[in-house]
């Protein structure tokens, strides 16, 4: 069981992607690598105040927050949804630091057994809030145990097997917990219905991406101007994870190549450096385009045929690639499967068939 308690003041890195990158060491997407983890932890704020963007969610949160600590209550159980990145568990840390409490982290893989979730509970204390991402992936039986915890407050144990097998009631903490997850469909109903505040997290705009740029490049000592960070913001998916890393990988190439001071023009030489091109696609979403255009000419393939043709796991090229690329129009899902958009065909620069 992997769990591990943190202080509200200290920062959380988001646990939000799908492990560490894969193929070419040039993979700009959303996924978190443990060489950006000590580095983020830097960049995450605090604060709602210090949170940019999710305008909706960060006032909901707000007046949420002040209605609990006014009426001396923990805060209702919450449930944040959405993609990779968009700082579901940092929003996790705020609410926890907000509160004035303690937050305990978990996933919901780490959960294996009964055990390991009544060994949490019955460790927390009054007010604490306990934060599992992936919660989707809680087992069925694990889920039976939470339920009660979250409505009563209570565990129900059973001591022994057989005839001889008795149930008892413990009593745990007043908590809050903070469910995160990219998968809301594979939520079960009763799970979902006893969260009382949901909401999800939406990708972020230009702007409010450039202003976590620059405030993360004051963080780090970055010399850079307004518009280079509008440059790396345009080309960061509406993902402030993949915008911090971005931002980094400019930083080093301005150290390296120009006098350390990031311009327009330097952020637009690094990330072509770096294969971003203006859309934000990196090298795999290209090689997916390029199946797609390619490969099979326009025509509606599975996702496992994708997957098997540029070498990506399936679950990999669902959650992480697939949703900007349908957010950008380039590629439509149909009954019979993934298929390129004309616009697709244009930005590679390729006609498109009589049927695309």
């Amino acid at each position: 069981m992997a769990t591990w308690e943190i202080d509200p003041k200290e920062d959380l890195f988001d646990g939000a992607g799908h492990g560490s990158d894969r193929g070419a060491g040039r993979s700009v997407t959303p996924e978190l690598t443990a060489e950006d983890i000590d580095v983020d932890r830097t960049l995450r704020p605090l604060t709602l105040d210090q949170y940019q963007g999710q305008e909706r969610v960060r006032e909901s949160m707000r007046v949420l927050i002040e209605a609990a600590r006014a009426r001396h209550e923990p805060l209702d159980h919450v449930l944040l949804s959405g993609p990779p990145g968009l700082g579901k568990t940092t929003l996790a840390a705020v609410i926890a630091n907000e509160l004035g409490s303690r937050i305990k982290t978990t996933s919901g893989p780490a959960i294996e057994r009964t055990g390991d979730l009544a060994a949490i509970l019955t460790n927390l204390e009054a007010g604490d809030v306990l934060f599992i991402d992936e919660i989707h992936r809680l087992s069925h039986a694990v889920e039976e145990v939470l339920y009660p915890a979250m409505e009563d407050f209570v565990l129900d144990i059973v001591i022994g097997k057989g005839p001889a097998a008795r149930s008892i009631r413990l009593d745990v903490p007043r908590f809050t917990l903070v469910g995160a997850t990219t998968r809301t469909g594979l939520l079960t109903g009763p799970l979902r219905d006893r969260f009382g505040i949901s909401f999800r997290l939406d990708y972020y705009s230009v702007d409010e991406l450039a202003g976590i740029v620059l405030r993360s490049a004051s963080i780090l000592g970055v010399d850079m101007t307004p518009e280079a960070a509008v440059e790396v913001a345009g080309r960061s998916r509406g993902t402030p994870r993949l915008a911090n890393r971005i931002l980094k990988r400019v930083r080093d190439y301005a150290q390296v190549k120009a006098d350390g001071h990031v311009t327009r023009q330097v952020a637009t030489d690094a990330l072509t450096f770096f294969e971003i091109d203006e859309l934000g696609l990196d090298w795999m979403d290209k090689k997916i385009l390029a199946a797609l255009t390619g490969t099979f000419r326009g025509r509606p393939v599975g996702l496992t045929t994708i997957a098997s043709a540029v070498g990506e796991d399936p679950s990999s090229l669902e959650d992480v690639y697939e949703p900007y690329l349908l957010q950008r129009g380039l590629i439509v899902r149909t009954p019979q499967g993934r298929q390129a958009t004309p616009r697709a065909f244009e930005h590679l620069g390729m006609e498109p068939p009589a049927s695309a």
